[in-house]
C-alpha cells in the first residue's frame, strides 16, 4: 500500500507533496482510496461533502466504528501526515481477518477531504462541513490563489457542491471514531515509546495581517518619503516569535503576499497569515493580542493602515475521556502507553462536539512535519498498525 501511494503527488523538485484539494493529485489518491476499499471488499461511498468511506457491515445498525485520517498535504509536506493513518486503517482491518475475530458493529474507513486547508485557507473542510461547523454560505466564500472557489473546484473535479452541508444522520450512526496520526513532535522520541494517545489539542487559529502602505520606485524614493509595509510586516514576524515565547504558546507567519512584488518596487500591500497556538485559551488570547499590538504600534509610525481578521478558530479539545481511559485499557501492558496533549489540529478534534473520538499517535524520530524531513520507522509504524488494530478489535468485536 504505501509503495503504491507514495509517488502520488510529489515533487521532483522538493521530494514533498502537493496533494491539494480537488486537484489531479487529490482525484489519483481518491482512486487509490477507493482501489483498497474494493480490494477488501468493503462498500464504498462518498459523502455529500466528498468524504470518502469504506464500510465493513451495515451502516444502518448505528454504533459503527470508524477509524481512518487524510491524504491531502501541505506545500511540500512530508509523505506521513495524514497517509500514514489511512494506510494503517487498511492495514489493521487486515490485522483483524487475520485473527478471524467477529465484528460485532460496523467498521468504517474513512479519508477526509482537504483536512491542511492547503488551497483555500481553512482546515479541515470536510469534517467541518459534516459536523456543521462550517456553513455552505461560508464553503461558497471559500477561494484559492488564482480566485477559483471551493464549489468551482468541487464542480470541475466532478462532485455536487450543492450537496454540501451538515450531516447529522451520518455522525449518530458513529458510535466512537479513532484517528492514528504521525507525531508532530519529539515527545514519543524522547520517551523511547512507539506509540502514545492523545489528551487534548490545543486551541489554535488562523489570523489575516494586511499592511497596506504606497507603492513607489524603490530606487528614487527617499527613506523618509517611503510608506513602506513590509517595514510593519517584518517588525510584526519578530514580535510573534517574541511573545510566543515569554507566554510558552507558538506563533507562526508562514505565508505572506506583497503587490506588486517587484524587486525594485516598494510593496503597496503585505499580506501576512499567522498561525498562532497555546496549551490553553488565555494564553493562545495574551499572544494573539500582544502581537496585534506591536503590529499596529509599528504601522502607526510607518504610516501604515492595518486590518487583522481572523479567518478561522478551533477552541481547546479534550478527547473524551472514556474513550481515552478506553484506549489506555485495551493497550495497557507492563508499561502504560503515554498520553500526550498536540498543538496541531485534525479531524478528530473538529468531529470531537458531536462523535466521541480519540487518537494514537506513531513516533516520529526526527519530529519534523510538514516537509519532507518527517519521517517514521518501519517497526514504529507497523507497531501503530498493531495497537489500532488492538483498539478497534475493542472497540468493534466486545
Amino acid at each position: 500500500m504505501w509503495r503504491s501511494l507514495r509517488p502520488i503527488g510529489r515533487s521532483d523538485a522538493s521530494g514533498g507533496y502537493r496533494r491539494y484539494a480537488w486537484t489531479g493529485a487529490d482525484a489519483d489518491c481518491r482512486l487509490w482510496f477507493r482501489m483498497q476499499a474494493e480490494a477488501r471488499r468493503l462498500n464504498y461511498e462518498v459523502d455529500r461533502n466528498g468524504n470518502q468511506w469504506a464500510w465493513l457491515g451495515d451502516p444502518e445498525r448505528g454504533d459503527a466504528v470508524v477509524t481512518g485520517s487524510h491524504l491531502d498535504s501541505v506545500p511540500d509536506g512530508g509523505a506521513f501526515d495524514g497517509p500514514l493513518g489511512v494506510v494503517s486503517s487498511f492495514a489493521a482491518l487486515d490485522e483483524l481477518r487475520r485473527r478471524g475475530v467477529t465484528f460485532t458493529k460496523p467498521l468504517a474507513i474513512t479519508n477526509f477531504g482537504d483536512e491542511e486547508g492547503a488551497r483555500f485557507g481553512l482546515a479541515c473542510v470536510g469534517s467541518r462541513l459534516t459536523a456543521g461547523k462550517l456553513t455552505k454560505e461560508q464553503a461558497y466564500g471559500l477561494t484559492d490563489g488564482d480566485g477559483i472557489s471551493l464549489p468551482r473546484a468541487m464542480e470541475a473535479a466532478g462532485y455536487d457542491p450543492e450537496a454540501i452541508g451538515p450531516d447529522p444522520e451520518r455522525l449518530a450512526r458513529i458510535g466512537a471514531f479513532v484517528e492514528l496520526h504521525v507525531e508532530q513532535g519529539r515527545a514519543l522520541d524522547l520517551s523511547g515509546d512507539r506509540v502514545g494517545i492523545a489528551s487534548a489539542i490545543w486551541p489554535h487559529g488562523r489570523w489575516r495581517f494586511d499592511f497596506r502602505g504606497e507603492a513607489n520606485h524603490a530606487g528614487t524614493t527617499r527613506l523618509v518619503d517611503r510608506r513602506d509595509p513590509m517595514l510593519s510586516y517584518a517588525e510584526t514576524v519578530l514580535a510573534a516569535r517574541r511573545e510566543a515565547e515569554l507566554a510558552g504558546a507558538v506563533a507562526t507567519f508562514g505565508k505572506v503576499a506583497v503587490e506588486p512584488n517587484g524587486v525594485n518596487a516598494i510593496p503597496s500591500l503585505v499580506r501576512g497569515w499567522l498561525d498562532s497556538r497555546a496549551a490553553d485559551q488565555a494564553t493562545l488570547d495574551v499572544v494573539v493580542e500582544a502581537i496585534e499590538r506591536a503590529a499596529r504600534e509599528r504601522a502607526e509610525r510607518d504610516g501604515i493602515d492595518l486590518a487583522v481578521v481572523r479567518e478561522s478558530f478551533t477552541p481547546v479539545v479534550e478527547f473524551e475521556h472514556a474513550l481515552r481511559d478506553e484506549l489506555g485499557k485495551l493497550l495497557g501492558g507492563e508499561r502504560p502507553v503515554p498520553v500526550l496533549g498536540t498543538g496541531a489540529g485534525h479531524d478528530a478534534g473538529v468531529l470531537s462536539g458531536s462523535i466521541p473520538t480519540a487518537m494514537l499517535f506513531v513516533r516520529n524520530p526526527t519530529g519534523v512535519s510538514h516537509s519532507p524531513a518527517e519521517h517514521a520507522e518501519e517497526d514504529d509504524c507497523v507497531a501503530g498498525v498493531t495497537a489500532l488494530a488492538d483498539v478497534l478489535e475493542g472497540l468493534a468485536c466486545s
